[in-house]
Protein backbone atom coordinates (compact mmCIF):
# COMPACT_ATOMS: atom_id res chain seq x y z
CA UNK A 1 0.00 0.00 0.00
CA UNK A 2 0.99 3.53 -0.46
CA UNK A 3 0.44 6.25 1.39
CA UNK A 4 -0.59 8.84 -1.32
CA UNK A 5 -3.19 8.12 -4.15
CA UNK A 6 -2.86 9.07 -7.47
CA UNK A 7 -5.24 8.49 -10.49
CA UNK A 8 -4.24 6.44 -12.85
CA UNK A 9 -5.41 5.41 -16.37
CA UNK A 10 -3.76 2.28 -18.14
CA UNK A 11 -4.58 1.83 -21.62
CA UNK A 12 -4.85 -1.55 -23.40
CA UNK A 13 -5.74 -4.22 -21.56
CA UNK A 14 -4.38 -7.60 -22.76
CA UNK A 15 -1.35 -9.24 -20.63
CA UNK A 16 0.56 -6.48 -19.42
CA UNK A 17 -2.30 -3.32 -19.11
CA UNK A 18 -4.63 -5.86 -17.15
CA UNK A 19 -1.81 -6.78 -14.81
CA UNK A 20 -0.54 -3.51 -14.16
CA UNK A 21 -4.21 -2.19 -13.44
CA UNK A 22 -4.47 -4.51 -10.96
CA UNK A 23 -1.26 -4.03 -9.27
CA UNK A 24 -1.85 -0.22 -9.49
CA UNK A 25 -4.93 -0.89 -7.41
CA UNK A 26 -3.89 -2.79 -5.17
CA UNK A 27 -1.02 -0.65 -4.08
CA UNK A 28 -4.54 1.79 -3.18
CA UNK A 29 -4.55 4.09 -6.62
CA UNK A 30 -8.12 4.76 -8.40
CA UNK A 31 -6.95 3.03 -11.35
CA UNK A 32 -9.50 2.96 -14.57
CA UNK A 33 -8.42 0.46 -17.13
CA UNK A 34 -8.97 1.33 -21.07
CA UNK A 35 -9.55 -0.66 -23.86
CA UNK A 36 -11.68 -0.31 -27.65
CA UNK A 37 -12.53 -3.96 -26.91
CA UNK A 38 -16.59 -3.82 -25.31
CA UNK A 39 -16.23 -7.80 -24.80
CA UNK A 40 -12.67 -7.68 -23.10
CA UNK A 41 -13.87 -4.17 -20.87
CA UNK A 42 -17.16 -6.21 -19.98
CA UNK A 43 -15.10 -9.32 -19.15
CA UNK A 44 -13.03 -7.63 -16.96
CA UNK A 45 -15.71 -5.31 -15.38
CA UNK A 46 -17.03 -9.03 -13.95
CA UNK A 47 -13.06 -10.26 -12.79
CA UNK A 48 -12.49 -12.27 -15.77
CA UNK A 49 -9.13 -11.46 -17.16
CA UNK A 50 -8.83 -12.12 -21.01
CA UNK A 51 -6.21 -14.55 -20.62
CA UNK A 52 -5.08 -16.76 -17.49
CA UNK A 53 -2.63 -15.50 -15.18
CA UNK A 54 -1.99 -17.14 -11.92
CA UNK A 55 -4.05 -15.15 -9.02
CA UNK A 56 -5.11 -12.24 -11.71
CA UNK A 57 -8.68 -12.85 -11.80
CA UNK A 58 -8.84 -12.79 -8.05
CA UNK A 59 -7.03 -9.58 -7.68
CA UNK A 60 -8.71 -7.46 -10.10
CA UNK A 61 -11.99 -9.07 -8.64
CA UNK A 62 -10.67 -7.81 -4.91
CA UNK A 63 -10.14 -4.20 -5.93
CA UNK A 64 -13.13 -4.10 -8.23
CA UNK A 65 -15.05 -5.25 -4.65
CA UNK A 66 -13.31 -2.20 -2.98
CA UNK A 67 -14.14 0.63 -5.58
CA UNK A 68 -10.50 1.24 -6.60
CA UNK A 69 -10.67 -0.32 -9.92
CA UNK A 70 -12.53 0.25 -13.15
CA UNK A 71 -12.74 -0.26 -16.61
CA UNK A 72 -13.84 1.74 -19.33
CA UNK A 73 -14.09 2.03 -23.43
CA UNK A 74 -13.99 6.30 -23.03
CA UNK A 75 -10.25 6.92 -23.64
CA UNK A 76 -11.28 10.48 -23.50
CA UNK A 77 -12.83 10.86 -19.74
CA UNK A 78 -10.15 8.48 -18.57
CA UNK A 79 -6.86 10.22 -19.66
CA UNK A 80 -8.44 13.59 -18.38
CA UNK A 81 -8.92 12.89 -14.98
CA UNK A 82 -5.24 10.67 -14.44
CA UNK A 83 -2.43 12.17 -12.85
CA UNK A 84 -0.35 9.31 -14.82
CA UNK A 85 -1.28 7.68 -17.68
CA UNK A 86 0.18 4.27 -18.68
CA UNK A 87 0.79 2.81 -22.02
CA UNK A 88 0.37 -0.67 -21.76
CA UNK A 89 -0.55 -2.27 -25.11
CA UNK A 90 1.36 -6.02 -25.65
CA UNK A 91 3.13 -4.50 -28.38
CA UNK A 92 2.13 -6.55 -31.81
CA UNK A 93 4.61 -8.58 -34.22
CA UNK A 94 4.44 -9.63 -37.87
CA UNK A 95 5.02 -13.15 -39.06
CA UNK A 96 8.34 -11.95 -38.85
CA UNK A 97 8.72 -10.45 -35.31
CA UNK A 98 8.75 -7.01 -36.76
CA UNK A 99 6.68 -4.44 -34.84
CA UNK A 100 3.30 -3.27 -35.24
CA UNK A 101 3.48 0.37 -33.83
CA UNK A 102 -0.46 1.39 -35.06
CA UNK A 103 -2.43 1.02 -32.01
CA UNK A 104 0.38 2.82 -29.88
CA UNK A 105 0.80 5.52 -32.63
CA UNK A 106 -3.04 5.52 -32.73
CA UNK A 107 -3.50 6.19 -28.74
CA UNK A 108 -0.88 8.63 -28.91
CA UNK A 109 -2.73 10.91 -30.74
CA UNK A 110 -5.71 10.62 -29.33
CA UNK A 111 -5.00 10.96 -25.47
CA UNK A 112 -2.38 13.94 -25.69
CA UNK A 113 -5.13 17.03 -26.05
CA UNK A 114 -6.72 15.59 -23.14
CA UNK A 115 -4.53 15.64 -20.68
CA UNK A 116 -4.63 17.82 -17.74
CA UNK A 117 -1.53 20.00 -16.16
CA UNK A 118 1.22 17.84 -14.74
CA UNK A 119 0.18 14.52 -16.31
CA UNK A 120 2.79 11.95 -16.99
CA UNK A 121 2.66 9.68 -19.64
CA UNK A 122 4.50 6.39 -18.80
CA UNK A 123 5.29 4.33 -21.77
CA UNK A 124 5.62 0.23 -20.31
CA UNK A 125 5.21 -1.11 -24.20
CA UNK A 126 8.07 -2.48 -25.74
CA UNK A 127 9.12 0.03 -28.19
CA UNK A 128 11.83 0.52 -30.47
CA UNK A 129 14.84 3.12 -29.59
CA UNK A 130 13.78 6.61 -30.41
CA UNK A 131 10.11 5.94 -29.89
CA UNK A 132 9.30 7.30 -26.71
CA UNK A 133 11.22 10.92 -27.06
CA UNK A 134 9.19 11.32 -30.65
CA UNK A 135 6.07 10.65 -29.10
CA UNK A 136 7.22 13.29 -25.72
CA UNK A 137 7.77 15.31 -28.65
CA UNK A 138 4.29 15.17 -30.40
CA UNK A 139 2.26 15.22 -27.16
CA UNK A 140 3.81 18.37 -26.19
CA UNK A 141 2.88 19.96 -29.41
CA UNK A 142 -0.63 18.78 -28.96
CA UNK A 143 -0.78 20.02 -25.67
CA UNK A 144 0.79 22.85 -24.07
CA UNK A 145 -0.56 22.96 -20.94
CA UNK A 146 2.19 23.02 -17.92
CA UNK A 147 3.83 20.08 -16.57
CA UNK A 148 3.05 17.57 -18.97
CA UNK A 149 5.73 14.99 -19.83
CA UNK A 150 6.66 11.42 -21.13
CA UNK A 151 8.97 8.23 -19.29
CA UNK A 152 9.27 5.41 -19.94
CA UNK A 153 9.47 2.29 -17.93
CA UNK A 154 9.68 -1.19 -20.07
CA UNK A 155 7.86 -3.91 -18.64
CA UNK A 156 9.92 -6.75 -16.80
CA UNK A 157 6.93 -9.33 -16.77
CA UNK A 158 6.77 -13.15 -16.75
CA UNK A 159 3.96 -15.14 -18.45
CA UNK A 160 2.77 -17.27 -15.25
CA UNK A 161 4.77 -15.34 -12.59
CA UNK A 162 3.46 -11.40 -13.68
CA UNK A 163 2.08 -10.45 -10.69
CA UNK A 164 5.01 -10.83 -8.33
CA UNK A 165 7.19 -9.70 -11.56
CA UNK A 166 5.49 -6.31 -11.10
CA UNK A 167 5.08 -5.95 -7.68
CA UNK A 168 8.53 -7.14 -6.20
CA UNK A 169 11.17 -6.38 -9.06
CA UNK A 170 14.99 -6.80 -8.43
CA UNK A 171 14.89 -3.61 -10.23
CA UNK A 172 12.83 -0.91 -12.38
CA UNK A 173 14.16 1.33 -15.24
CA UNK A 174 13.13 4.13 -15.88
CA UNK A 175 14.22 6.47 -18.36
CA UNK A 176 13.11 10.28 -18.75
CA UNK A 177 14.92 13.60 -19.59
CA UNK A 178 14.01 15.80 -17.20
CA UNK A 179 14.86 15.41 -13.08
CA UNK A 180 11.14 16.38 -12.43
CA UNK A 181 9.60 13.53 -14.19
CA UNK A 182 12.41 11.28 -13.15
CA UNK A 183 11.56 12.34 -9.91
CA UNK A 184 7.58 12.35 -10.16
CA UNK A 185 7.42 8.27 -11.73
CA UNK A 186 9.92 7.50 -9.01
CA UNK A 187 8.24 7.89 -6.00
CA UNK A 188 4.93 6.72 -7.93
CA UNK A 189 7.26 3.55 -7.97
CA UNK A 190 8.49 3.55 -4.22
CA UNK A 191 6.27 1.15 -2.49
CA UNK A 192 7.61 -1.31 -4.92
CA UNK A 193 11.04 -1.28 -2.61
CA UNK A 194 13.14 -1.75 -5.98
CA UNK A 195 16.21 0.39 -6.99
CA UNK A 196 15.38 2.60 -9.51
CA UNK A 197 18.13 3.11 -12.42
CA UNK A 198 17.30 6.13 -14.12
CA UNK A 199 18.52 7.00 -17.53
CA UNK A 200 17.57 8.74 -20.90
CA UNK A 201 14.49 7.78 -22.90
CA UNK A 202 16.68 6.23 -25.42
CA UNK A 203 18.96 4.19 -23.01
CA UNK A 204 15.96 2.60 -21.07
CA UNK A 205 14.81 1.45 -24.75
CA UNK A 206 18.03 -0.07 -25.66
CA UNK A 207 18.21 -1.67 -22.06
CA UNK A 208 15.05 -3.56 -23.26
CA UNK A 209 16.79 -4.41 -26.07
CA UNK A 210 20.03 -5.68 -24.51
CA UNK A 211 18.01 -7.81 -21.97
CA UNK A 212 15.87 -9.37 -24.55
CA UNK A 213 18.79 -10.11 -26.65
CA UNK A 214 20.82 -11.34 -24.37
CA UNK A 215 18.35 -13.72 -23.16
CA UNK A 216 18.04 -14.78 -26.60
CA UNK A 217 21.70 -15.39 -27.02
CA UNK A 218 21.56 -17.54 -24.09
CA UNK A 219 19.06 -19.96 -25.31
CA UNK A 220 20.75 -20.10 -28.64
CA UNK A 221 24.13 -20.76 -27.23
CA UNK A 222 22.89 -23.71 -24.71
CA UNK A 223 20.65 -25.55 -27.84
CA UNK A 224 23.69 -25.24 -29.62
CA UNK A 225 25.96 -27.07 -26.94
CA UNK A 226 23.22 -29.36 -26.56
CA UNK A 227 23.58 -30.93 -29.82
CA UNK A 228 27.06 -31.30 -29.84
CA UNK A 229 26.27 -32.68 -26.29
CA UNK A 230 24.11 -35.53 -27.81
CA UNK A 231 26.88 -36.11 -30.66
CA UNK A 232 29.62 -36.99 -28.24
CA UNK A 233 27.84 -38.42 -25.15
CA UNK A 234 27.81 -35.64 -22.98
CA UNK A 235 25.05 -34.75 -21.05
CA UNK A 236 23.67 -31.09 -21.09
CA UNK A 237 22.09 -30.93 -17.83
CA UNK A 238 25.70 -31.88 -16.26
CA UNK A 239 27.05 -28.72 -18.25
CA UNK A 240 24.42 -26.44 -17.86
CA UNK A 241 24.98 -27.45 -13.92
CA UNK A 242 28.38 -26.70 -14.29
CA UNK A 243 28.15 -23.49 -16.00
CA UNK A 244 25.40 -22.09 -13.37
CA UNK A 245 27.86 -23.08 -10.00
CA UNK A 246 30.23 -20.56 -12.06
CA UNK A 247 29.71 -16.88 -10.43
CA UNK A 248 30.12 -15.51 -14.15
CA UNK A 249 27.65 -17.11 -14.96
CA UNK A 250 24.86 -17.47 -12.24
CA UNK A 251 22.26 -19.52 -11.12
CA UNK A 252 19.59 -17.92 -12.89
CA UNK A 253 20.75 -17.78 -16.29
CA UNK A 254 19.03 -18.63 -19.08
CA UNK A 255 20.22 -22.40 -20.02
CA UNK A 256 17.03 -24.30 -20.49
CA UNK A 257 18.02 -26.56 -23.90
CA UNK A 258 14.55 -27.10 -25.68
CA UNK A 259 13.15 -25.96 -28.79
CA UNK A 260 13.95 -22.31 -28.91
CA UNK A 261 12.24 -19.11 -27.94
CA UNK A 262 9.46 -18.17 -29.21
CA UNK A 263 6.42 -15.85 -28.42
CA UNK A 264 7.78 -12.99 -30.53
CA UNK A 265 8.98 -11.18 -27.54
CA UNK A 266 12.87 -11.83 -27.74
CA UNK A 267 12.76 -12.28 -31.59
CA UNK A 268 11.27 -8.47 -31.12
CA UNK A 269 14.22 -6.89 -29.76
CA UNK A 270 16.45 -8.73 -31.71
CA UNK A 271 15.54 -7.08 -35.21
CA UNK A 272 14.60 -4.06 -33.73
CA UNK A 273 18.42 -3.96 -32.77
CA UNK A 274 19.66 -5.22 -36.38
CA UNK A 275 17.03 -3.12 -38.36
CA UNK A 276 18.68 0.37 -35.74
CA UNK A 277 22.10 -1.24 -36.76
CA UNK A 278 21.50 -1.26 -40.44
CA UNK A 279 19.94 1.87 -40.87
CA UNK A 280 23.34 2.71 -38.93
CA UNK A 281 25.24 1.37 -41.16
CA UNK A 282 26.57 -1.57 -39.04
CA UNK A 283 26.13 -5.30 -39.38
CA UNK A 284 25.27 -7.41 -36.30
CA UNK A 285 26.62 -10.91 -36.84
CA UNK A 286 26.43 -12.19 -32.92
CA UNK A 287 22.55 -11.19 -33.42
CA UNK A 288 22.00 -12.68 -36.80
CA UNK A 289 23.41 -16.29 -35.43
CA UNK A 290 21.02 -16.34 -32.64
CA UNK A 291 18.16 -16.20 -34.96
CA UNK A 292 19.75 -18.41 -37.42
CA UNK A 293 20.24 -21.25 -34.39
CA UNK A 294 16.51 -20.76 -33.07
CA UNK A 295 14.89 -20.60 -36.54
CA UNK A 296 16.01 -24.32 -37.33
CA UNK A 297 14.83 -25.54 -33.49
CA UNK A 298 11.62 -26.27 -34.60
CA UNK A 299 12.04 -28.75 -36.69
CA UNK A 300 14.70 -30.67 -34.25
CA UNK A 301 11.51 -33.19 -33.24
CA UNK A 302 10.71 -33.95 -36.85
CA UNK A 303 14.60 -35.08 -37.17
CA UNK A 304 14.51 -36.73 -33.68
CA UNK A 305 11.49 -38.78 -34.55
CA UNK A 306 12.73 -39.50 -38.17
CA UNK A 307 15.55 -40.72 -36.92
CA UNK A 308 14.06 -43.08 -34.50
CA UNK A 309 11.34 -44.14 -37.25
CA UNK A 310 13.18 -43.53 -40.50
CA UNK A 311 9.77 -41.01 -41.14
CA UNK A 312 6.87 -39.57 -39.59
CA UNK A 313 4.56 -40.08 -42.24
CA UNK A 314 1.21 -42.36 -41.41
CA UNK A 315 2.42 -42.13 -37.68
CA UNK A 316 0.03 -41.59 -34.82
CA UNK A 317 1.59 -38.68 -32.59
CA UNK A 318 0.45 -37.04 -29.43
CA UNK A 319 1.91 -33.82 -28.26
CA UNK A 320 1.55 -32.51 -24.41
CA UNK A 321 1.93 -28.94 -24.24
CA UNK A 322 0.48 -26.01 -26.73
CA UNK A 323 1.65 -22.72 -25.01
CA UNK A 324 5.26 -21.50 -25.53
CA UNK A 325 5.45 -21.50 -21.66
CA UNK A 326 3.40 -22.93 -18.89
CA UNK A 327 1.51 -20.64 -16.77
CA UNK A 328 -0.55 -18.86 -19.48
CA UNK A 329 -3.12 -19.72 -21.81
CA UNK A 330 -1.98 -17.72 -24.57
CA UNK A 331 -0.95 -19.61 -27.99
CA UNK A 332 0.49 -16.23 -29.61
CA UNK A 333 3.51 -17.06 -31.51
CA UNK A 334 4.18 -20.44 -29.85
CA UNK A 335 6.39 -22.78 -30.90
CA UNK A 336 4.36 -25.44 -30.34
CA UNK A 337 2.33 -25.05 -32.77
CA UNK A 338 4.89 -24.48 -35.25
CA UNK A 339 6.59 -27.76 -34.27
CA UNK A 340 3.06 -29.55 -34.78
CA UNK A 341 2.88 -28.03 -38.19
CA UNK A 342 6.50 -29.59 -39.49
CA UNK A 343 4.95 -32.80 -38.03
CA UNK A 344 1.55 -32.71 -39.84
CA UNK A 345 2.96 -31.23 -42.86
CA UNK A 346 5.75 -34.62 -42.93
CA UNK A 347 2.44 -36.61 -42.91
CA UNK A 348 1.93 -37.36 -39.03
CA UNK A 349 -1.20 -37.23 -37.21
CA UNK A 350 -1.09 -35.10 -34.31
CA UNK A 351 -3.42 -34.87 -31.13
CA UNK A 352 -2.50 -32.50 -28.52
CA UNK A 353 -3.35 -31.66 -25.20
CA UNK A 354 -2.65 -28.46 -22.83
CA UNK A 355 -4.13 -27.91 -19.54
CA UNK A 356 -4.82 -24.11 -19.78
CA UNK A 357 -4.60 -23.30 -23.73
CA UNK A 358 -7.07 -20.70 -25.39
CA UNK A 359 -8.11 -22.31 -28.21
CA UNK A 360 -10.29 -19.57 -29.95
CA UNK A 361 -6.56 -18.03 -30.28
CA UNK A 362 -6.03 -20.45 -33.02
CA UNK A 363 -8.48 -18.72 -35.40
CA UNK A 364 -8.90 -21.87 -37.88
CA UNK A 365 -7.71 -25.27 -38.20
CA UNK A 366 -4.01 -26.11 -37.59
CA UNK A 367 -3.66 -29.61 -38.67
CA UNK A 368 -3.93 -31.41 -35.49
CA UNK A 369 -6.71 -32.44 -32.99
CA UNK A 370 -6.89 -30.62 -29.35
CA UNK A 371 -8.20 -33.38 -26.73
CA UNK A 372 -9.25 -33.04 -23.80
CA UNK A 373 -6.43 -34.73 -21.54
CA UNK A 374 -2.72 -36.34 -21.57
CA UNK A 375 -4.23 -40.04 -22.01
CA UNK A 376 -6.49 -38.80 -25.12
CA UNK A 377 -3.27 -37.88 -26.47
CA UNK A 378 -1.12 -40.83 -26.00
CA UNK A 379 -3.61 -43.12 -26.70
CA UNK A 380 -2.29 -45.39 -30.06
CA UNK A 381 0.95 -42.93 -30.34
CA UNK A 382 4.07 -44.27 -31.75
CA UNK A 383 5.13 -41.11 -29.61
CA UNK A 384 4.52 -38.72 -27.20
CA UNK A 385 6.30 -34.56 -27.30
CA UNK A 386 6.62 -32.78 -24.49
CA UNK A 387 6.48 -29.18 -25.44
CA UNK A 388 5.59 -27.00 -22.46
CA UNK A 389 7.10 -27.36 -19.11
CA UNK A 390 3.32 -27.94 -17.12
CA UNK A 391 4.70 -28.98 -14.23
CA UNK A 392 1.34 -31.47 -13.95
CA UNK A 393 2.91 -33.50 -16.59
CA UNK A 394 4.91 -34.90 -13.78
CA UNK A 395 2.54 -36.26 -12.13
CA UNK A 396 0.56 -38.37 -15.00
CA UNK A 397 0.14 -42.39 -14.51
CA UNK A 398 3.37 -43.35 -16.51
CA UNK A 399 2.32 -47.01 -16.54
CA UNK A 400 -0.83 -46.15 -17.61
CA UNK A 401 0.28 -43.90 -20.88
CA UNK A 402 3.02 -46.55 -21.27
CA UNK A 403 -0.21 -49.31 -22.10
CA UNK A 404 -1.87 -46.59 -24.01
CA UNK A 405 0.85 -46.10 -26.34
CA UNK A 406 1.45 -48.06 -29.29
CA UNK A 407 5.21 -47.67 -28.98
CA UNK A 408 6.39 -46.31 -25.63
CA UNK A 409 8.58 -43.35 -26.94
CA UNK A 410 8.76 -40.26 -24.95
CA UNK A 411 10.54 -37.08 -26.99
CA UNK A 412 11.11 -34.60 -23.72
CA UNK A 413 11.40 -31.03 -25.60
CA UNK A 414 12.23 -29.51 -21.81
CA UNK A 415 14.00 -32.51 -20.47
CA UNK A 416 10.94 -32.02 -17.99
CA UNK A 417 10.31 -35.58 -16.91
CA UNK A 418 14.77 -36.56 -16.52
CA UNK A 419 14.20 -37.34 -13.14
CA UNK A 420 11.57 -39.77 -13.41
CA UNK A 421 13.85 -42.69 -14.48
CA UNK A 422 11.29 -43.14 -17.40
CA UNK A 423 13.50 -45.46 -18.86
CA UNK A 424 13.27 -47.95 -15.42
CA UNK A 425 9.50 -47.92 -16.36
CA UNK A 426 9.59 -49.49 -20.13
CA UNK A 427 10.02 -46.25 -22.22
CA UNK A 428 12.52 -45.59 -24.54
CA UNK A 429 13.20 -42.00 -23.54
CA UNK A 430 14.92 -38.51 -25.08
CA UNK A 431 15.48 -35.56 -24.06
CA UNK A 432 17.39 -32.55 -25.19
CA UNK A 433 21.15 -32.78 -25.19
CA UNK A 434 21.30 -35.66 -23.11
Amino acid sequence: MTDRSETICVIGLWHLGTVLSACWADLGHRVVGVDESRAVVAALAEGRAPLFEPGLDALIRENLTRGRLSFSVDLTIAVAAADFVFIAFDTLVDEVDRLDLAPLEATIQELAPHLKPGATVVVSSQVPVGTCSRWRGEIRRRNTQPGIDLAYSPENLRLGDAIKCYLRPDRIVLGAETETVRERVRLLFAPMKAPVLTMSLASAEMTKHALNSFLATSISFVNEIADVCERTGADILDVVGALKADPRVGPNAFLSPGFGFAGGTLARDIQVLREVARDGGLETPALDGVLKVNDGRPRLVLRRLSERHGSVAGLDIGVLGLTYKAGTSTLRRSVALEIIRTLVEAGATVRAFDPKADLAELDGPKGFEPVGSAYEAARGASALVILTEWPEFKALDFDRLRLLMKMPLILDGKNLLADLHLRERGFEYLGVGR
